[in-house]
C-alpha cells in the first residue's frame, strides 16, 4: 500500500488523540486522591512573565513561588533574603542529605575531576513545600537580627550615611517580608514520599513535590559537600475558566502581586502524581 499524505495526516492525528487521552487519564489519576491541600494568596501565586510569545494566549495561568531559607555563614554580618523560586544551597542540603538522595560523597568522588560534569548534572527528587511555618519565622527573625545590629551601629556612630542607609534597606526588607514575599519554603528532601508524609503529617501544612538537586560544592578544598535546589516541577498551575475572573487582574511575577493586581486567596491541591490544581478561589 502507498503511504500518502491522507494516511500521514490521519497517523498525525491519531497521535494526538493518543497524547491527549493519556494526559487526561493522567489528570484523572491525579485528582482522585488529594495528597495535600494548601490555601495560597497572591502571595504565592501569580502571572508568569509576560513576553511577546505569549500576549496572545486567551488561558490563565499561575506560577507557584517558592524560596529557600539560607542561613548566613561563617563570621559575616551580611543576611541575604533569599529570592523566589531562583533555587539555592540550604544548610540541611549536607553531604548526608546528599548521600540519602543517591550522590556519591565520598572522598574518590573528588577526585574524578574528569567525570565533574556527571556530578553535576541534576537528580529528580522529591521536596517538601511548607506553608507559613517554622523556615519563614526563622527567616524573619535572622532579618529582625541584622536590623539589629545594624541599627546599634548607627547608634555608636550617629550621622553615618552608609550604615543609615543599611538600617533604612534593612527595615524596608523586613517589611517586605512579613507583608509581601511568599511564605512557601522548601524545607526538606528525600526519594519516598510515604516516608516524607510521615514526617511531615500536616496536610494543611505541607506539600510534596518533584524537583530537582545538584552537587553544589565538587571541590572539597573550597567547602563541605552539599547541594543545590535547582527547582521544583510545578512550573506553572493552568487556571480552570470558572476561576479566571479572580486572577485576571493580577500582578505578573516580576511585581510580587502587590503595586497593582486585587489580592485573591486560593485553595490549591496536590493528587496522587504529586501535581496541583486550583480547587478553590476568590478575591479578598
Amino acid at each position: 500500500m502507498k503511504w500518502t499524505r491522507r494516511y500521514t495526516l490521519a497517523a498525525g492525528l491519531g497521535l494526538i488523540a493518543l497524547t491527549n487521552a493519556v494526559a487526561l487519564v493522567g489528570a484523572a489519576w491525579n485528582r482522585s486522591g488529594e495528597e495535600a491541600k494548601l490555601r495560597l494568596t497572591q502571595r504565592e501565586l501569580q502571572r508568569p512573565y509576560i513576553w511577546y510569545g505569549n500576549r496572545e494566549n486567551s488561558g490563565i495561568s499561575l506560577r507557584l513561588i517558592w524560596r529557600l531559607l539560607i542561613e548566613p555563614s561563617g563570621a559575616t554580618e551580611y543576611f541575604g533574603w533569599s529570592y523566589a523560586g531562583a533555587g539555592g544551597a540550604p544548610s540541611w542540603l549536607d553531604g548526608a542529605k546528599m548521600k540519602s538522595l543517591g550522590f556519591d560523597v565520598s572522598d574518590d568522588a573528588e577526585k574524578r575531576v574528569f567525570r565533574r560534569f556527571e556530578r553535576r548534572l541534576p537528580r529528580e527528587v522529591l521536596l517538601v513545600l511548607e506553608l507559613d511555618g517554622p523556615a519563614r519565622q526563622r527567616m524573619l527573625e535572622l532579618g529582625a537580627q541584622y536590623v539589629a545590629r545594624q541599627e546599634a551601629k548607627l547608634a555608636a556612630s550617629p550621622g553615618d550615611k552608609f550604615l543609615q542607609q543599611l538600617v533604612n534597606n534593612g527595615r524596608e526588607q523586613l517589611e517586605r517580608q512579613k507583608q509581601r514575599e511568599s511564605r512557601l519554603f522548601v524545607i526538606d528532601a528525600g526519594l519516598d514520599a510515604t516516608a516524607l508524609r510521615a514526617q511531615y503529617s500536616d496536610r494543611g501544612r505541607y506539600a510534596i513535590v518533584r524537583g530537582e538537586v545538584t552537587p553544589a560544592t565538587v571541590n572539597r578544598k573550597s567547602g563541605p559537600f552539599s547541594g543545590y535546589v535547582t527547582g521544583v516541577s510545578v512550573a506553572e498551575i493552568n487556571v480552570p475558566l470558572e476561576f479566571r475572573s479572580v486572577f485576571a487582574s493580577s500582578a505578573p511575577a516580576y511585581d510580587s502581586g502587590q503595586s497593582s493586581g486585587a489580592p485573591f486567596e486560593a485553595v490549591v491541591a496536590f493528587g496522587k502524581r504529586l501535581e496541583p490544581w486550583i480547587v478553590e478561589a476568590a478575591k479578598k
